[in-house]
């Protein structure tokens, strides 16, 4: 396959399964060009790739290429973490307004798969989510299920809700008012096989997603939202 059309090469997924298996600042350091080469800038290219497509759903969109704004990092914050390993095998390419608390649209690429989709997370009377997202869902479950409908053939959707401070993950749609009384996070997506998400077709592929998707990121998260 020529580097033309390849979109996430095989060479990233090489390197996310090395370092699953040799997760450790020493091993980091002999392959620091390997990473660079083989997972940032093929998560580079591609942000150029789906930039254009992305702004026409949202002006607002930051399209910069920082770590923390449109990358995930690799590095682990291990001081509250119970994985004490270093660094994270995985990478997430996210768009969003500048705040992102709105929710984002993504693609991440770990060891054995690629997802691509919507996810919003928040708590707290200001944060987007429950702001708009909750205070919408009560009068707008004919809304939601259209697009549940819409979206059920090959998308997986799931949520979480905190129970007795702990996050628990539900699967399905978030349907009833209830549902959204405690909803804390929210996610809608496309599962791929690395060998898919090499194909010059998922290019076009994620474009689709983001289009099918960003009405529940409107919906759930910005002010703006007409329906």
């Amino acid at each position: 396959m020529s580097a033309q059309s390849t979109v996430l090469p095989k060479e990233t997924f090489r390197f996310l399964c090395d370092l699953t298996l040799n997760n450790s600042k020493l091993w980091m350091d002999a392959n620091r060009e390997r990473y660079r080469s083989e997972l940032v800038a093929p998560f580079r290219a591609l942000l150029d790739r789906l930039a254009p497509a992305v702004r026409k759903l949202n002006k607002r969109f930051v399209v910069s290429g920082k770590v923390g704004v449109n990358f995930s990092r690799i590095n682990r914050d291990i001081r509250f973490a119970k994985d004490k390993t270093p660094y994270r095998p995985q990478m997430y390419l996210f768009f969003a307004e500048a705040d992102r608390e709105g929710g984002q649209l993504y693609v991440g690429a770990s060891p054995d798969q690629v997802t691509c989709g919507f996810r919003i997370y928040g708590s707290g009377r200001e944060a987007p989510l429950v702001k708009f997202g909750r205070a919408r869902a009560g009068q707008q479950r004919a809304w939601i299920e259209r697009q549940r409908r819409n979206l059920a053939r090959g998308y997986e959707s799931y949520w979480y809700s905190s129970e007795k401070g702990q996050w628990t993950k539900h699967s399905g749609w978030p349907l009833k008012p209830e549902d959204w009384k405690k909803l804390q996070g929210w996610i809608v997506r496309k599962k791929f096989s690395p060998a898919a998400a090499s194909r010059s077709t998922f290019q076009r592929e994620a474009c689709k997603i983001f289009r099918q998707t960003y009405p529940l990121l409107a919906f759930s998260g910005s002010s703006k939202w007409k329906g």
